[in-house]
């Protein structure tokens, strides 16, 4: 793993999860597959693995470039500007 640009940037402490779930999924009855967290502002969506995509519908409609996994014993981070595990 390599640090890019966008991890420097991050916010510390890491933000507070907004939600335990996908609340997205939740309004609309589907399941995630896996959660992921944004690095910027604590939002929780589901990975791309689930059938809606909203961890990365929000970096499309926030910019905010990192998340990591919020999955229990994961702790791995993803750069959607570099494309890559940071």
């Amino acid at each position: 793993m390599s640090e890019c640009t966008h991890v420097a940037e991050l916010p510390r402490p890491e933000p507070v999860p907004s939600a335990q779930t996908c609340p997205e999924c939740l309004v609309v009855g589907s399941h995630p597959v896996q959660l992921r967290l944004c690095l910027w502002c604590g939002y929780v969506a589901c990975c791309d693995s689930s059938p809606l995509k909203h961890a990365t519908a929000h970096y499309h409609e926030t910019g905010h470039p990192v998340m990591r996994s919020f999955e229990p014993g994961e702790t791995w981070r993803w750069c959607f500007v570099d494309g890559s595990i940071v």
